[in-house]
């Protein structure tokens, strides 16, 4: 069985685990409110998608 011949170090295993953080969601503003949503997604604040409304909002 293969064993490691020296012990790994902090900093090369830190380095290996430095990319395991979460992406913000890109949001992008609505251009019929300008509430931020998400791209490719109707508007929850208007209920529009593509300049038509397709989500029934109540005020």
């Amino acid at each position: 069985m293969a064993v490691p011949k020296r012990k790994t170090s902090k900093a090369r295993r830190d380095k290996r685990r430095a990319n395991w953080k979460l992406a913000v969601p890109g949001l992008v503003a609505c251009p019929q409110c300008g509430e931020l949503k998400l791209p490719h997604r109707a508007c929850k604040a208007c209920g529009s998608y593509k300049g038509r409304e397709v989500i029934a909002v109540e005020d």
